[in-house]
């Protein structure tokens, strides 16, 4: 099988590259990155002959794009729940005026998203949803708590799965709605300061706000379906982008062991020469998997992979550092926390990688039965 790409992928590899490389560190507001993104036509690369997007790419072309984004050291994007989940999802099933309202504004960068998806005890079983949707006329009035909500702090909008059938029970009932975060008094956002000392998640509490409802999406009633398809939008051209960022984690790494000494050490070199095979091993799965609509499994097999990989990568990171790896700088103080380094970051936080996104069993169970076609376990009713 043939995993390299052709000459116009390296052509577009070259523009990419050569953009990235004058622009990139000359923007330090993330918004106004987006926007000069979305200038550029570097927005909406996968959308297709939408109409609705900036440039037509290839699939090849954005992984090109990805793998370049983050070779290049760019910002963080802040942008990327409207671009790469919301808008596919909107092509796929939204309305032709909620699509002329909601996509030219994320291609421009203008309007930036969150997802209201799970909750306190409902995160990996989405079934279990207990945030309501009550009409009220022309709108639905929306009251609830979400949970892990990256960039609620910055979104303008937020899309989320909320139950508007009154004695509804899993996954029917459900209605997938788009809802203005400008709503004071009706909407609150809790940042969650997690072990690392960073608030990358947030709590989300809805109080009446309100959602349109022509800005329900797919019709009402029918949000698991919607849901359920964007979800499928998750992985893809962005794992291999992931991975050239888990490239350079291990190669700094390797540095961190050659630097200390550790990699004499037998065990941990074994244990880095596995880690550089399974991130190949990655790279190759997800490139003969890529743009595939009928291995319902894949993106599943993905999750697991390189959930437990990063882990092990980032308990190896500690123990090449030996007991430096377990303390803060000389100046700590109990009354002013240090902030975590780079290896105690990844340590840290890759604790949570088998978790969000849909922990390791529920991948194992979707891989079970939808692909193996093992009997489904029976489930208790969630209201």
């Amino acid at each position: 099988m043939d995993f390299g790409f052709g000459v116009e992928d390296e052509a577009f590899r070259a523009e990419a590259r050569e953009w990235l490389s004058e622009h990139a560190g000359s923007v330090q507001d993330r918004r106004a990155w987006e926007r000069t993104l979305g200038r550029a036509g570097w927005i909406g690369l996968g959308w297709g002959e939408s109409g609705y997007g900036n440039r037509t790419a290839s699939l090849t072309q954005q992984v090109v794009w990805a793998e370049e984004y983050v070779r290049a050291g760019a910002p963080p994007r802040c942008g990327h729940i409207g671009e790469k989940l919301l808008a596919p999802t909107l092509l796929a099933h939204g309305s032709d005026e909620q699509k002329a309202r909601f996509l030219p504004l994320i291609a421009a960068g203008d309007e930036l998203w969150c997802q209201g998806y799970s909750e306190p005890g409902a995160g990996s079983d989405l079934a279990g949803v207990r945030t309501r949707a009550v009409r009220d006329g022309a709108c639905f009035r929306i009251s609830g708590q979400k949970i892990w909500t990256s960039l609620a702090q910055e979104a303008d909008w937020c899309f989320v799965l909320a139950r508007s059938e009154a004695g509804s029970r899993r996954h029917r009932g459900l209605s997938f709605l788009l809802v203005p975060m400008d709503q004071p008094g009706r909407i609150e956002v809790r940042p969650i300061r997690q072990m690392t000392g960073t608030s990358e998640f947030n709590e989300v509490f809805f109080d009446g706000a309100y959602a349109r409802v022509e800005h329900v999406v797919g019709g009402e009633g029918n949000g698991w379906r919607v849901a359920m398809s964007l979800l499928g939008f998750e992985r893809g051209v962005s794992t291999l982008a992931q991975q050239i960022g888990f490239a350079e984690e291990l190669a700094r790494v390797v540095r961190t062991a050659r630097d200390s000494g550790a990699l004499g050490d037998p065990v941990v070199r074994d244990g880095l020469v596995r880690l550089w095979a399974e991130l190949r091993v990655m790279r190759w799965n997800a490139l003969r998997t890529l743009g595939s609509s009928g291995d319902a499994g894949a993106p599943s097999v993905a999750k697991l992979l390189w959930g437990g990989w990063h882990q092990r990568l980032g308990e190896l990171a500690v123990r090449v550092r030996g007991a430096a790896g377990g303390v803060g700088p000389v100046e700590w103080s109990a009354s002013v926390p240090y902030e975590v380094d780079a290896d105690q970051h990844l340590f840290l936080f890759s604790r949570a990688d088998t978790l969000y996104g849909g922990s390791d069993e529920i991948q194992r169970t979707i891989i079970a039965e939808r692909v193996l076609g093992l009997p489904r376990e029976p489930k208790g009713d969630v209201g």
